[in-house]
């Protein structure tokens, strides 16, 4: 297999090593070094992490460069998390966690699997102990590359320090191209301490690593022809769509086809919610008229999406009547779920242009004839509008807060939820015209994300307005970092949707296990009958402490000067403590181990739902 050289896409500011230059051949840097320099000519700028003793001697060459900002967290899955969210912020880059052996590289995982099922670009860097002591149960020694191995695109492990630069080289091309995800390179200490010739650009050889991005282009052919013929066509759009920055390509398909465009939870923003054919968020948990759309559906062309469990249901009951055309640039992906007549893999970014031309060239000037299938569609919103009813215990709306929010802030604005019922209502309720303004665990399901993955964000993006919308769940999972955010100038908002419970968990066990609340009580704010616990913690005094602006909301009259004067304190971060209503549900809902036509849009209208 010959070798490729990896493009380097930015030849940054070196830092000046100990051991100098030598004129008559490459410049000598121990391993650490190398790390740093290697960095530096990827173009990273922003790293977060924890030292450690086995990544003790990165750290002390880290000190060195004044071209990469490193933001020191309080627990290693933030830094992880916080990488992701400056990633997925940021359209293309690439993020950096760093982390000691041990239970620092074990604290990653959580993050790295959170970015595998995501498709986030990370690049994870851990320190790990001495070659010669690996196998022998070396005080914080820990075989990550053995435990991170399914769950990233791939994990090295480097024991030489000559082997640093074309490693991270290609951990780097790794994660960022393809389908991206993250990658793990553990250095011995070792290594890290022994000087290497350091040569860039280094050779770099990756055996069977090759990612289709040009489709075949009789497949675009045949797509292109069911899209001429379908009656009921739509548009199945999910995360790939943002992570190959397709969404202009998109959005002139959509309009060439005039086809209606669901757009899943990993890729709302791919599609502007203002848009007269955008239905809203299918699944679970998605608007009745994007759900139905589905299951009537004659053709779904489905683009970077993966038909996950939350958004097929019964997979067998899943759009029973649709041809399928599958794009995806994961070969791994297609039909593994829905088996698909036309599959097509390749980047959607090319695909989405391609078919674009192709449908062109088959129409003309001309669209199809979709007047009796938008009659339908059109009659599915008007009966299903998204909405939510005030709770009658004298608490606030938690829709009604988010959905302010999100009116107040604007589509300029970045929101990274947390995990459960507020997740679903900042997908809900906050109208999303731009991709990379959403952030959430999709596929994971991550308590503690939202916080660490707005820090990651701002960083990423400085000049805009950056929300992590928590749960009172959630937020306790990784509220340390208000004091990483506090001490690094980065004024995140924090919006605590407080119902003093597990949410998500309360919800199902109202519906599903006759009302029995095992365990979902956390005891942070109002009971909802007419009692107050001892709120532990206190959301205000925790934010106070952590050098944070502290506010708490209790009526409706507070909810909009709260939002305003976040807005406009830009000098620390702030926390906004929701005390909203704990029996309030996310709805509509399509129960799992049914089928999507049992999508049920209010607790008194749901049937009896048969469990599988």
């Amino acid at each position: 297999m010959p070798t490729d050289t990896v493009p380097v896409p930015h030849a940054g500011k070196a830092s000046t090593d100990k051991a100098g230059t030598d004129k008559h051949g490459p410049e000598m840097l121990t391993g650490s070094g190398a790390i740093l320099r290697t960095l530096e000519h990827l173009g990273v700028s922003d790293v977060f992490g924890l030292p450690g003793g086995a990544i003790m001697p990165f750290y002390d060459e880290l000190m060195a460069s004044t071209s990469i900002r490193h933001i020191l967290v309080r627990h290693e899955q933030g830094a992880g998390h916080a990488a992701e969210g400056y990633a997925a912020s940021s359209a293309g880059k690439v993020g950096v966690a760093i982390a000691t052996s041990g239970p620092g590289a074990t604290n990653l995982v959580t993050a790295i699997a959170d970015a595998h099922m995501d498709s986030v670009p990370l690049l994870a860097i851990t320190g790990q102990v001495f070659s010669t002591s690996m196998g022998t149960d070396a005080f914080q020694e820990v075989d990550i590359v053995g435990i991170t191995m399914p769950i990233t695109k791939h994990s090295f492990l480097v024991t030489n320090a000559a082997d640093v630069p074309a490693t991270l080289a290609a951990a780097y091309h790794i994660a960022s191209t393809g389908r991206p995800g993250p990658v793990l390179v553990d250095v011995t200490k070792d290594a890290q301490q022994q000087y290497a010739p350091f040569i860039w650009p280094p050779k770099v050889d990756l055996p069977g690593y090759r990612p289709v991005t040009k489709a075949h282009g009789k497949q675009i052919q045949a797509a292109a022809q069911l899209l001429v013929e379908a009656k009921r066509p739509i548009l199945y759009v999910g995360g790939g769509v943002i992570r190959s920055q397709a969404h202009a390509e998109l959005l002139v398909l959509a309009e060439k086809v005039g086809a209606p465009v669901v757009t899943t939870l990993m890729a709302r923003g791919a599609f502007p919610d203002s848009h007269r054919q955008h239905l809203g968020m299918p699944g679970m948990h998605g608007s009745v008229p994007a759900v139905l759309g589905i299951q009537e559906s004659d053709l779904l062309v489905s683009l970077g999406a993966r038909f996950d469990d939350r958004v097929t249901g019964k997979v067998s009951d899943f759009a029973p009547n649709a041809k399928v055309v599958h794009v995806d640039i994961d070969p791994a992906e297609i039909s593994k779920i829905r088996v698909a007549d036309v599959p097509i893999v390749g980047d959607a970014k090319d695909v989405i242009a391609d078919l674009t031309a192709a449908f062109t060239e088959l129409v003309g000037t001309t669209k199809p004839d979709l007047s009796e299938w938008w009659a339908r569609l059109d009659d599915l919103r008007e009966q299903f509008p998204l909405g939510y009813d005030l709770p009658d215990d004298g608490l606030l709306s938690p829709q009604m807060v988010i959905e302010r929010i999100g009116q107040l802030t604007g589509p300029e604005g970045i929101y990274a939820a947390g995990v459960g019922q507020h997740q679903m209502w900042a997908a809900q309720f906050i109208k999303y015209e731009r991709p990379n303004a959403w952030l959430n665990s999709g596929g994971a399901g991550t308590m503690g994300y939202g916080l660490p993955a707005a820090m990651g964000a701002k960083v990423a993006n400085p000049d805009r307005v950056v929300w992590a919308i928590d749960g009172d769940g959630c937020f306790q999972m990784t509220n340390q970092e208000l004091a990483t955010c506090t001490i690094n100038d980065i004024p995140i908002k924090v919006a605590i949707i407080n119902n003093s419970s597990l949410g998500m968990v309360r919800q199902w066990q109202t519906l599903f296990y006759d009302g029995r609340h095992s365990f979902t009580d956390l005891n942070t704010g109002h009971m909802g009958d007419g009692t107050q616990t001892r709120m532990i913690p206190d959301f205000v005094k925790m934010a106070d402490a952590y050098g944070a602006l502290g506010i708490r909301v209790t009526k409706v009259e507070e909810i909009d000067p709260a939002i305003k004067l976040a807005l406009e304190t830009n000098d620390r971060p702030v926390v906004i403590d929701f005390v909203v209503s704990r029996d309030a549900m996310v709805w509509p809902m399509v129960p799992q181990g049914v089928g999507n036509s049992s999508v049920q849009y209010a607790r008194e209208h749901a049937p009896e739902w048969e469990q599988e």
